[in-house]
């Protein structure tokens, strides 16, 4: 898939665990692994919205699109 989620970069730029996040936002810690490991197909704006007013973040810091050619996952 050419979106590649970029999550845990910017849990490591805010120093910010999986887990902290996952509770913040009303999440399992097991959805939010499959966001970052990019295993889901969809995304819902509320989420996107909540993941980035916690980390204080823009949807384009979470989220690159990159051409087939060149995304190797």
């Amino acid at each position: 898939m050419p979106i590649i989620m970029r999550l845990d970069v910017m849990l490591a730029k805010r120093k910010m665990k999986s887990k902290d996040l996952a509770t913040h936002i009303g999440i399992s810690e097991q959805n939010l692994s499959l966001l970052k490991s990019g295993k889901v197909r969809g995304v819902r704006f509320e989420t996107l919205a909540a993941i980035c007013q916690a980390l204080d973040c823009q949807p384009g810091d979470l989220l690159e699109y990159t051409t087939s050619e060149t995304n190797n996952g």
